[in-house]
């Protein structure tokens, strides 16, 4: 870590028993049971929780940039995630699709935000030429 690094915060969670487990975080703030994509078991999947997270984070980097453009990010902003679990030959990969509504705000304008986000966001960093990504504006 450089000196100019600083740990802003860190998600600390204990899994057990995998896809079939749970998972819970050392606050006490997050306790999921697992159950494989499409089970009919009660509990969710390590691809929804991505999408939930890397939505949530890109909504902050929209307002970021939002303020950086100085226009108003709209109350309603949304992004829905769509992560898929691929199989091909032996191998598991990811691949995703971020629609994002920006209402109200001109298309030129929304796709800057989104542009913007995706350079900033942890998790587009995270997945940057690791796993095929698509970024559209779905209303702006």
């Amino acid at each position: 870590m450089s000196h100019a690094e600083q740990v802003l915060y860190t998600g600390k969670t204990h899994t057990t028993g995998g896809r079939d487990g749970a998972a819970r975080s050392d606050d006490g703030r997050l306790e999921v049971k697992l159950a494989p994509p499409g089970a009919s078991a009660p509990g969710t999947n390590p691809e929804q929780m991505f999408g939930a997270g890397w939505s949530a984070c890109f909504i902050g980097a929209m307002g970021l940039a939002a303020g950086r453009l100085k226009v108003a990010l709209p109350r309603e902003t949304a992004v829905d995630a769509e992560i898929d679990l691929v199989k091909s030959d032996d191998a598991y990969s990811l691949r995703a699709r971020l629609n994002v509504s920006l209402p109200g705000v001109e298309r030129e304008v929304a796709q800057r935000l989104v542009e913007m986000a995706h350079q900033t966001c942890p998790y587009s960093k995270a997945t940057r030429g690791n796993i095929d990504v698509e970024i559209t504006v779905v209303e702006a």
